[in-house]
């Protein structure tokens, strides 16, 4: 059985796209969509059945009771899909869990205008926070980005965001963009702040494999540009009153932290739904169990089958996948934590506490450990040497 004192979120995964941005390598899908850019009915509702069925199973075989505290909708472009189907998925999850009445509810949009024609009908739905794929308000970025949006369409969703009665809004903008100067990067973040997110999830683009960008690399900032761009960047975030609480995420007072990365980041368990969605499991029972899980990963064959493939986590890989993840918040976390988490001792922790300490990456507190402004900026170094 899922353990219940460890929190339990729940992830769905809708893979598909307008148009597959030259950086994504997610789990994403070009679509061809009918002009109103909406997903055909068909499918709509086939997708959303084959999402509750794929609950049902989990539930069944992990013996999940836990109540859900979270959930994140995220793609690919769940924005294509209709207000209504959004309705029925969160009934039908409703009436196979408990919801935390206080639970975060996200839903990941972009800021084309048929999106916001969908607002007011995704909050009537239950969607109580919405983080909006912004990337940059500068055309030219954008279009070196491919994205489909304009810095002026970027402006008017947050307006209709905000008219639609979301007053929990996050914005991802990407730094270290091709051409980009530190200046640029604050201006994006300037103008980010006239509309007074709630959360702002700033990231350094990065070139990974089976992308466009990764056979033809643009010229990209130099290492040394980057540094000031990430300096300068945290300071005038920080100035105005976007508090860091990990690497990349940002908000104006704790209560706008994200919740369900948080659970990610503590290590918490998540169920997750959808092509190619990945979740976590605890078992205590009769031995201490973390299951890690995938589901299919191409649309049409998820919809066939939703196949689970399933894969224990080795003791010896716990440590560093809690640390990887733990890691990257400011607060760190609890020995007692660990220990929770993983079912391992935290006295496992004692060889990498002390040189961590010693090249002043970490600071313990009593029972706390947390990484120092420097571990933050320099992750990798601090997780070699777990």
């Amino acid at each position: 059985m899922h353990m219940n004192n460890i929190p339990l979120a729940l992830y769905i995964h809708f893979p598909w796209c307008e148009k597959k941005c030259p950086y994504c390598d997610f789990n994403s899908h070009v679509l061809d969509l009918n002009a109103s850019t909406d997903l055909e009915p068909e499918l709509e509702d086939a997708y959303i059945d084959q999402l509750l069925f794929d609950l049902d199973r989990d539930i069944e075989d992990f013996q999940i009771e836990a109540p859900i505290s979270s959930i994140f909708m995220g793609g690919g472009t769940p924005s294509l899909v209709s207000p209504q189907a959004i309705a029925r998925l969160l009934e039908g999850i409703s009436q196979r869990l408990s919801i935390n009445p206080k639970a975060e509810c996200t839903l990941e949009a972009n800021p084309g205008s048929s999106d916001q024609v969908k607002f007011q009908g995704y909050r009537a739905a239950g969607i109580n926070r919405l983080s909006l794929g912004i990337q940059s308000f500068s055309d030219t970025k954008l279009a070196a980005l491919g994205r489909v949006h304009s810095g002026a369409e970027a402006l008017a969703a947050v307006e209709s965001a905000r008219q639609a009665g979301f007053d929990n809004i996050n914005l991802d903008l990407i730094h270290g963009l091709p051409g980009q100067t530190a200046q640029d990067a604050l201006s994006d973040l300037e103008r980010a702040h006239t509309l007074f997110p709630e959360h702002l999830s700033w990231y350094q683009l990065t070139i990974e494999p089976n992308t466009v960008f990764f056979n033809r690399t643009p010229s990209l900032p130099t290492e040394s540009d980057l540094d000031q761009i990430s300096t300068e960047g945290w300071s005038w975030l920080n100035d105005h009153g976007y508090g860091q609480y990990e690497v990349s995420a940002f908000s104006r007072g704790n209560h706008y932290q994200s919740q369900h990365n948080l659970n990610y980041w503590r290590f918490g368990d998540y169920i997750g739904l959808g092509a190619g969605a990945h979740g976590k499991v605890t078992q205590q029972q009769p031995d201490f169990v973390i299951t890690r899980t995938r589901k299919s990963r191409i649309p049409n064959d998820y919809l066939k089958a939703a196949k689970r493939i399933t894969k224990s986590v080795e003791a010896a890989d716990l440590r560093l996948e809690f640390l990887m993840n733990a890691l990257r918040l400011n607060e760190g976390f609890l020995l007692s934590d660990f220990s929770q988490r993983t079912g391992l001792a935290s006295s496992e922790l004692v060889d990498f506490i002390a040189p961590g300490l010693a090249q002043g990456l970490l600071i313990k507190e009593d029972q706390k450990l947390r990484p120092t402004q420097r571990g933050l900026q320099f992750l990798d170094s601090l997780l070699l040497l777990a």
